[in-house]
């Protein structure tokens, strides 16, 4: 399994005519088990570059290999959750053959258990993520794509979903891409991190770290921050 992107340019043009360029030259691939994330200004093209990842988008220049028949899971910036449909259903919708066990399970490891019946008005913004959390996991994806799935949450509550998040994406070996401006986040979730320019995005730096996952303790991220830092710094 292997996500190739090669990404020659993207343009625009706005209502009064003019043609802007969004995304400059950007080529990476990602394979399976593997975290990639992009980290870079607001607009600068992140978004851009997602739909044209997830097919959404086809007026660019350059190509983008998925594996065949890959399956998708698509966590966006806003839960979107169907608000007449309970918690179980909206998984449900997406992944009609989900089993029982699998479910429990997502809803375990998310603690959605107390929830299975509730309609997203009743769920707050922490809940409701958790939900498309649930959503995208529940097809057991190939490629999963996560645009900001932290945002607007407090700390604490950011570091729970982000403990939970790295559990599942540890439960099987599915290529992620994640868009965050967390560093903190990008450090505890990723494996190579791209730092991108402002728009016309391009990758500034693409950064590896070594230590799996699993492995990192809270002083390798510290050493990983300060490591980060004084390449920002020459990068200057």
């Amino acid at each position: 399994m292997r996500l190739e992107v090669e990404i020659t340019g993207k343009t625009f043009r706005s209502a009064a005519g003019e043609t802007h360029e969004v995304l400059a030259p950007v080529k990476f691939a990602l394979s399976s088990g593997e975290v990639g994330v992009l980290i870079g200004p607001s607009g600068c093209g992140k978004s851009t570059m997602l739909r044209i990842i997830l097919g959404l988008d086809h007026e660019f220049q350059g190509r983008i290999a998925r594996p065949p028949q890959a399956r998708i899971g698509m966590v966006f910036q806003e839960p979107r959750l169907l608000p007449w449909r309970s918690v179980e259903q909206n998984v449900r919708l997406v992944a009609p053959d989900v089993t029982d066990a699998k479910l429990s399970e997502l809803f375990r490891i998310l603690e959605l258990q107390a929830h299975r019946d509730h309609f997203p008005g009743e769920l707050s913004l922490g809940l409701a993520r958790r939900v498309a959390l649930a959503r995208a996991f529940a097809v057991e994806p190939d490629l999963l794509v996560l645009d900001e799935p932290l945002a607007s949450l407090d700390d604490a509550l950011a570091g729970r979903l982000r403990d939970e998040l790295a559990t599942l994406v540890a439960s099987r070996p599915v290529m992620t891409l994640l868009v965050t401006h967390s560093l903190d986040d990008a450090i505890r979730l990723g494996d190579r991190l791209f730092f991108l320019s402002p728009r016309p995005a391009r990758i500034v730096q693409d950064v590896p770290i070594a230590i799996p996952r699993a492995m990192r303790s809270e002083a390798d991220f510290g050493r990983i921050r300060a490591e980060l830092a004084a390449l920002q710094l020459e990068s200057k």
